[in-house]
């Protein structure tokens, strides 16, 4: 298959080369073990694939299938050819554990070995042997040392299977094929008995046909072709990929915790998972996956998966090892994985770790194998025990000798009760009889017991010295939960894990299904703080994380450029969510919500004057958004712009078209449409039309009004700038009554810093006597605002700021501002707090490098390079890059 004219690597654009209208991975199985030495993680994954036949799959499971519309042709056979510039000096697999060596033989890892030392260019040893007319299974992939492929045969187990050999419309495939696409269509109600299935397939030798799968990697995609097989019809149905991570891999960010100790983790890169596993990204590509991961017995592995992990020791290795799956399809790029020496967050902490010391991993179970040599229990395939009878906090083994204690892994069940919640719904007026139109899989929005659980089990983790911290996260999560189940209706996910990632994770928060990791910047900077307002940024957050289980998980973009879907939806919900958690009043909420729309508008009117107009536009691809190749390759624009990874206009022209659309239909007609759509649409893709012409629909009155597709596109989504109803609506929201209260107290620091001005230095001034208002801490964040455009303050004016509101003791968004004006009137005597800024709140920093560079003040700029030799090790790579580019 030739690499399609517009897939140039020269450009910011990712590719996803992945041919979906090919053939489809159905259900992924990794084994992998993690390597803290190395920093690496090696093993296998099991691809279970199934043959497109017209643009569509034989068996349309999950959304979106097979529905790329406008293609250009392009030859169905072939190999990709590398355009990329070849890295020379990569290393080799370096040492293969025995496992693996077993697994693919001595020979086949040489050869391996010495086509990897070409870096980006690596293949199987007979790969020229094959032909251009064989078929060519494309697979994203990248910073990957692939060591073998082979076809899983597993036609042994076939017949003691339970699965029928043969079904209608597959009798003239072959019996593995028939068998491995019976698997693949088995109904969602017998799903444990599918993933053990899928787990024993996964663990058949390779086949010894002497027909072996040969393979070609370049910078971007892994080929795989068998030598006569020219259709995918022909195809193997399983094939099992050997390889190894590399350090410095795009997909995983190996790194130290807030406690000086080793972890790993899926931190969201622009290129998703293609450096952890070979697997299609493209989102059409909905699958199923399961995973056995090994770990040092002391560390915590957290993953996307539908049951708490209860691991038990490996034999050979004497790690743990941890299982996890997921029942709903969903794309690749929603895999998460966590490695490290976490606790779990309780109530009450333990004395042994109120000292900092941390000397076993009370997370789950740890049960000795029990089965036969071979042979797995369900325990051990992640299938055997309910989330029900983990939370009991059963004794277990540690791992260590004598060493038994209760599971601190046990999750949250707050009662509503406890927190303080209402249990009025305010928007039972919809109905809420579901009618699914995804494809067959076991479906919480069906389950009555799913509706009524307003508060689904948590747990928190993260380091040592952030568990006091951390509780506020541990307290605030069941009013979040239940504050969005009382918004949107039943929780897509049966349960939650917030991680409190490294200080190098790059944004506040990012949320994936089951787990959410969330920033050490939205941790309040305070011993203690003034009720609510200590808890605005930590509360809105995570209700912005948990919206994503809706919008962005449950609900995804069929085409990635399109990220307004995911993120202005969550930024518009995370204020009703967090409003309801608060148990405002509707003024308050007005009130509250108009606040944060002025800081949202002068971010992006700010934001829009300082970038490019070409990464202003919502919908960059116009009337070509979802539209792909032949094959179903595509390309994501600017994906890899490393401009655009700090860039907030999804988040926030998206969120201000929700409040126009908002405004034309009345608020909460508007939250209950949300619910609707939810309904409708839930387990599948969707493009923005799916979302305006439902909208257009339920209120047809929009139309009348000259509100048509045409003119939503066209005002908001086409095109870069703002619109003419956001600058007449932000004049509204200068005036309201909070930020006028704002405004007031603006005016008493300018009068003080004025009246500073002309005094002789050594003369003793008394200071005037002036009543400063209390403020929340969004008018807090105004306030350092609107002072940060006066020309000129007073030392002493910016001093008394910091002692009167305690600032470097705010909230991130707070000392963000904060900082700002400490650089902008080089008040020395705060530098201390601008430096701890950049440590410790990477996630918010990367523009206050510039701020310190522009002044040109030799005593900042020192200070610039200072902070980023501290951090410059463990900083995300898209940051690193930024502020090198600045500071160096």
């Amino acid at each position: 298959m030739e690499p399609d004219g517009d897939l140039n690597p020269d450009t910011d654009d990712l590719p996803l080369r992945a041919n979906t209208n090919h053939i489809l991975v159905r259900h992924y199985v990794l084994d992998l073990t993690v390597h803290f030495g190395r920093k690496v993680i090696s093993g296998s994954v099991v691809l279970f694939l199934e043959p497109c036949s017209g643009g569509e799959t034989e068996d349309d499971v999950g959304p979106g299938a097979g529905e790329g519309a406008g293609r250009t042709q392009e030859r169905a056979g072939g190999r990709l050819k590398d355009e990329d510039t070849v890295e020379k000096g990569a290393k080799g697999l370096g040492k293969t554990p025995a496992r693996m060596e077993e697994m693919f033989g001595a020979g086949e890892r040489h050869r391996a070995e010495v086509a990897s030392e070409t870096g980006n260019i690596q293949s199987s040893h007979l790969w020229e042997t094959t032909s251009e007319d064989d078929f060519t299974l494309v697979l994203d992939c990248c910073d990957l040392d692939v060591s073998k492929v082979e076809e899983v045969d597993f036609t042994s187990m076939s017949a003691t299977s339970g699965v029928s050999p043969e079904r209608s419309g597959v009798g003239s495939v072959n019996s593995q094929a028939a068998f491995t696409q019976n698997l693949i269509s088995m109904a969602s109600s017998r799903w444990r008995q599918k993933h053990q299935l899928f787990s024993s397939c996964s663990r058949a030798p390779g086949a010894q046909d002497g027909s072996s799968l040969h393979f070609y990697r370049d910078r971007w995609s892994l080929q795989v072709r068998k030598k006569g097989v020219v259709s995918p019809q022909e195809f193997p149905r399983a094939l099992r990929i050997c390889y190894e991570t590399r350090p410095t891999g795009g997909s995983v960010r190996w790194t130290q915790d807030q406690d000086n100790r080793v972890c790993v983790y899926t931190a969201g890169s622009p290129i998703n998972n293609r450096a952890l596993f070979p697997c299609q990204e493209p989102p059409v590509a909905m699958s199923t996956w399961q995973a056995t991961v090994r770990a040092p017995s002391e560390c915590v592995v957290l993953m996307s998966g539908e049951e708490q992990s209860v691991p038990f020791e490996d034999g050979h290795t004497h790690y743990l090892m941890w299982n996890y799956y997921v029942t709903m399809p969903m794309p690749a790029s929603t895999f998460t994985l966590a490695v490290g020496h976490w606790r779990q967050v309780t109530a009450e902490i333990p004395p042994e770790l109120e000292e900092g010391v941390s000397d076993r991993t009370d997370c789950g179970k740890t049960a000795k194998p029990g089965a036969g040599p071979g042979e797995r229990t369900e325990a051990e395939l992640g299938l055997g025990s309910s989330t029900g009878d983990v939370v009991k906090g059963t004794p277990f083994q540690t791992g260590r000798e004598d060493q038994t204690t209760r599971s601190d892994s046990a999750f949250c069940y707050s009662s509503l009760e406890d927190v303080g919640l209402s249990v009025t719904d305010y928007s039972g007026m919809v109905d809420d009889g579901i009618s699914c139109s995804h494809g067959d899989y076991p479906c919480r929005f069906t389950e009555r017991s799913a509706r009524s659980q307003r508060v689904i089990p948590h747990r928190v983790f993260g380091p040592v010295c952030l568990l006091h911290k951390a509780q506020r996260v541990l307290k605030l999560l069941p009013r979040c939960l239940a504050a969005a189940h009382t918004v949107l209706g039943v929780h897509p996910f049966s349960r939650l894990d917030v991680l409190i990632v490294p200080a190098g994770f790059s944004s506040l928060g990012m949320a994936s299904p089951h787990i959410i990791f969330l920033s050490q910047c939205v941790l309040y900077a305070g011993s203690s703080g003034p009720g609510e307002n200590s808890l605005s940024l930590c509360g809105s957050r995570m209700c912005h994380e948990i919206a994503h289980s809706w919008f962005g998980l449950v609900i995804g973009a069929k085409d990635w450029t399109e990220e307004w879907i995911s993120e202005g939806f969550a930024t518009y919900l995370e204020d009703i969510i967090w409003a309801q958690a608060q148990q405002l009043s509707l003024q308050e909420t007005a009130e509250q919500s108009d606040l944060k729309a002025l800081l949202r508008w002068r971010r992006l009117s700010d934001e829009l004057k300082n970038s490019e107009e070409v990464l202003q536009i919502l919908r960059p691809n116009m009337e070509n958004t979802g539209q792909v190749s032949e094959s179903g390759s595509s390309m994501v624009k600017h994906a890899l712009n490393p401009d655009k990874a700090f860039m907030q206009v999804h988040y926030l022209k998206g969120y201000f078209l929700l409040r126009f659309l908002a405004s034309q239909v009345g608020e909460q007609q508007f939250v209950d449409f949300f619910r609707l759509f939810v309904k409708k649409y839930h387990g599948q893709l969707i493009l923005s039309q799916d979302f305006l012409r439902l909208l257009l629909i339920t209120f047809p009155g929009m139309e009348r009004k000259g509100l048509t597709l045409s003119a939503i596109y066209a005002d908001w989504l086409d095109r870069p700038g703002i619109p003419e109803w956001l600058y007449e609506r932000s004049a509204v929201w200068s005036q309201t009554r909070l930020v006028e209260e704002v405004k007031a107290e603006v005016v008493k620091w300018i009068l003080l810093s004025q009246s500073h001005q002309g005094k002789g230095r050594k003369r003793k001034r008394i200071e005037p006597k002036v009543n400063y208002k209390e403020v929340t801490s969004e008018q807090l964040v105004m306030l350092l605002e609107l002072l940060l455009e006066e020309e000129e303050l007073s030392a002493s004016t910016v001093r008394a700021l910091q002692r009167t509101y305690d600032l470097q003791s705010q909230d991130a968004e707070v000392r963000h501002r904060w900082c700002e004006l400490v650089v902008k009137h080089a008040y020395s005597q705060a530098y201390g707090d601008v430096e701890h800024f950049l440590v410790h709140d990477q996630a918010m920093g990367v523009y206050l490098y510039g701020e310190l560079m522009v002044q040109e003040d030799p005593e900042q700029q020192a200070l610039a390079c200072r902070c980023l030799s501290l951090v410059q090790e463990e900083m995300d790579q898209s940051a690193r890059r930024v502020v090198e580019e600045m500071v160096l």
